[in-house]
């Protein structure tokens, strides 16, 4: 491949408004002799010695001196009360990186065996400082927990800096693509192919965003048409109530608004919309590895591998150094798969707590004195769940985050991309569970386990489980699931951009005015500065003040963004059944998000230390289990959480048009009064149930029985054929489903192969040309050889 191409999978990036490119931007790389002399390649921060006791002063001395036998060159600033120690590694240390590069088995086909740009530096002195230990064995994470050293950072580079906030981090690019190679060039591999993913997931999300508006508006088209909604809102049926003691029998009819929302919902379109999003969700991952493929081989990194990269720092770093061996315990893994387990069950513990509050709520909401409050007991108390899921949420948050850092630590694991990688899992599952614990339960419990009048089910034999309105239990699902995305989404942008701006404000009121930069250095900066020119100590010093006053960065920061994320695509399309309207907010969400990480990143945070990968590394593994997940889930929802086969079998078996011989009336007139059972207070078990102050109606009149949505004989409450018909056609209709649309799936992950065959043949010639290059190389110095020994 020659330096002047475009991969065709770029550049249908590029025509989709995806991302923006400028011309071969990627090969710009500078020098290695041709690094901005003016620039530090990291940052360490002090206190003063006033502030620190002596066995401190002694350390840092000695870590200083650790580095400079290392030949890293070490300015130092006192700033108030704060020392700044600038560090620049010297040039041979990035010599042995390159030649370590150019001789490993996979990495030798980076593009940095040529130039280290200056991310690059970064990256190899962040792993220096982290593993240069002193006599007694402290490393720099160990002296900045004691508070020897406060901080460490890595700076921005102020003219890369102003052009990615020109092309992208402003909320005026929001619908330009993206400059993702000029972010590689400046945060490094793992945050670009970030956004190169979240662009494409963006992206991808138009076309569910417009099919779930055209759904939702295909109920609203029968919103006043259709004879299910007439049937609920004309028929005289008397419900039973809905609580103990002063719960009173009420009429359907009052619920005729909650009906008109469950069919906007519950319909015929959403079915195909499932089996749809199904299917985009395969074609959304494979085209997604398509792209990345295309861009780690323009990037040079197709072939890299983290090991062989951590034995070359490693090298680098001490020549004499041992590799890490790699290790494992079945006992340590037993112990944390215990605790994984515990953790779990202490998170569905929490779902069970949501249950019972919401029980409690719609009981202490009926009871009350408020006629609206009372009316919509349920939906009230349900709407408060969510709330107090949203809370739950945000706590356990915080707590799965530490659990699953102590789970790693217990581990051991070998290096830190194992251990982020365990850590992603573990908080992971975790998060999972947090999030969707309570929504499998609204989807696939609720109403299904409350019993019926005479036999209810009981928390401590006390309050009864909730019910299920009789149009279905859909629209429960999706005021959760609409409550926590909106609540999710709307809170976190505001904190997460506000929390960044007001901190940088804090940090910036707190410490002096910076002097202002002198009109020598500024020339300096503003042209390609000589080898050894520098800056003023007073325009450094003002240059590492206004990088320390930004937002802390730490390895997990880009973590949280995937996670976030990730979990927007679990209920994008897990319950995308009862929420069709979930694509539309994720996109909306999604435009904001990209810019206001991106401003963060580049403007109120300090430079993240650039990472070097070719994969959005275990997020792929779990993306794919969400879309496995997402089948079955949609499956169960249409089968079982949705009247969709109710109806099915109404309309072909028990209604007008069973029999084929009716066409003047709807097939579907009279199903809301088929899903009805009746309990008569001639039953002893019924008048245990329900008081003679509850059998009163609303317009005052005493009545002897009332309704409840089941399939139950009247007379001995047993469950009709109906219900175990039903039942089948329903478990038929999720195996279908599920083997249909997995048939789907994988056909459509054949069709779509994962490597562009262009990016193929262009790595096939790379390597051709190399090995040409290398062999002409060989003989030629074989030819000088035979020269010198015939010459002797």
């Amino acid at each position: 491949m020659t330096g002047h191409t475009r991969h065709p999978s770029i550049e249908l990036l590029e025509l989709m408004g995806v991302v923006r490119e400028n011309g071969n931007e990627q090969m710009s790389f500078p020098p290695l002799l041709q690094f901005n002399p003016l620039s530090f390649d990291y940052v360490l921060v002090a206190k003063t010695r006033e502030h620190l006791d002596r066995e401190s002063i002694k350390k840092q001395n000695e870590f200083i001196e650790e580095l400079k036998k290392k030949n890293f060159k070490v300015t130092k600033i006192i700033d108030d009360n704060l020392v700044f120690f600038g560090m620049q590694a010297p040039v041979e240390i990035f010599e042995k990186y390159r030649y370590l590069l150019k001789v490993s088995d996979a990495c030798n086909w980076s593009s940095d065996q040529n130039n280290v740009p200056l991310s690059t530096r970064i990256r190899v002195v962040d792993f220096i400082l982290n593993n240069t230990p002193i006599s007694s064995g402290e490393g720099l994470q160990e002296l900045m927990k004691m508070k020897v050293f406060e901080t460490r950072f890595c700076l921005h580079e102020k003219k890369k800096q102003r052009e990615l906030t020109e092309s992208w981090a402003r909320w005026t690019a929001c619908f330009q693509g993206q400059p993702i190679t000029a972010v590689r060039n400046y945060f490094g591999e793992k945050v670009a192919l970030y956004y190169l993913w979240l662009g494409w997931y963006t992206y991808m999300l138009i076309t569910p965003a417009a099919i779930g508006v055209i759904v939702f508006l295909y109920g609203l088209a029968f919103f006043n048409t259709s004879p299910l909604i007439k049937e609920v809102c004309d028929i005289d049926v008397v419900m039973c109530p809905l609580c103990d003691k002063r719960c009173k029998v009420w009429l359907l009819s009052d619920t005729c608004t909650y009906a008109k929302v469950s069919l906007l919902f519950d319909n015929e379109g959403t079915v195909l919309f499932a089996m749809a999003m199904a299917i985009w969700a395969t074609l959304f991952l494979e085209f997604w590895k398509r792209h990345r493929t295309s861009y780690v081989c323009e990037w040079k990194v197709s072939d890299w591998c983290e090991e062989e990269e951590e034995l070359i720092l490693e090298i680098v770093n001490n020549v004499d150094c041992e590799p890490k061996k790699f290790k494992h315990s079945y006992l340590r893994s037993t112990l944390v798969l215990i605790c994984v387990i515990i953790m779990i069950l202490v998170i569905i513990g929490l779902t069970h707590a949501l249950v019972v509050f919401r029980v409690i709520a719609a009981v202490q909401l009926a009871e009350g004195s408020w006629e609206f409050m009372t009316t919509h007991a349920n939906s009230i108390a349900m709407m408060l769940g969510a709330v107090l899921h949203y809370l739950i949420i945000t706590v356990m948050t915080w707590v799965n985050r530490r659990v699953a850092m102590k789970l790693c630590e217990l581990e051991k694991p070998r290096s830190f991309a194992t251990t982020e990688r365990s850590f992603t899992v573990k908080m992971f599952t975790f998060q999972f569970f947090t999030y969707f614990s309570s929504l499998f339960y609204v989807a696939f419990f609720l109403g299904r386990i409350n019993g019926h009048p005479g036999h209810y089910v009981r928390i401590a034999s006390k309050w009864r489980l909730e019910e299920c309105h009789p149009s279905g239990c859909l629209t429960d699902l999706f005021i959760q699931m609409a409550i926590i995305m909106v609540l999710k989404q709307t809170i976190s942008n505001v904190f997460e951009f506000t929390g960044p701006w007001f901190g940088k404000w804090l940090k910036r009121r707190r410490t002096q005015k910076l002097v202002r930069k002198c009109a020598h250095c500024y020339l300096k900066e503003e042209s390609q500065a000589k080898h050894g020119a520098e800056l003023c100590d007073n325009c450094k010093l003002r240059d590492w003040l206004n990088n320390y006053r930004l937002n802390d960065v730490d390895s997990f920061s880009l973590f949280k963004e995937f996670l976030e994320m990730v979990i927007q695509f679990s209920f994008t399309t897990i319950f995308v059944a009862a929420f069709p309207l979930a694509p539309l907010l994720a996109l909306i969400n999604n435009i904001i998000e990209i810019r206001l990480d991106a401003i963060k990143m580049v403007t109120l945070e300090r430079r993240m230390i650039p990472k070097k990968t070719n994969d959005i590394g275990v997020w792929i593994n779990l993306l794919e289990a969400i879309g496995v997940l997402a089948v079955i889930a949609n499956g169960l929802v249409i089968g079982v959480s949705s009247d969709f086969i109710p109806r099915l079998v109404y309309r072909y078996h028990y209604g007008p048009c069973a029999n084929g011989t009716a066409t003047d009336i709807d097939c579907m007139v009279g199903y809301i009064n088929n899903t009805l059972s009746t309990a008569s207070m001639d039953n002893l078990e019924i008048r245990k149930e329900f008081s003679s102050f509850q059998m009163v109606t609303p317009n005052g009149m005493n009545v002897s029985f009332c309704s409840y949505k089941d399939y139950r004989d009247s007379n001995d409450y047993n469950l009709t054929p109906q219900f175990w018909l039903i039942l089948a056609v329903r478990f038929a209709f999720v195996i279908l489903f599920e083997h249909i649309v997995v048939i789907c799936k994988f056909i459509a992950a054949w069709f779509v192969p994962a490597a562009p065959m262009h990016v193929k043949n262009d790595s096939l010639f790379d390597k051709l040309k190399r090995l040409k290059e290398e062999l002409r190389s060989f003989e030629e110095s074989q030819r000088l050889h035979s020269a010198g020994a015939n010459g002797m």
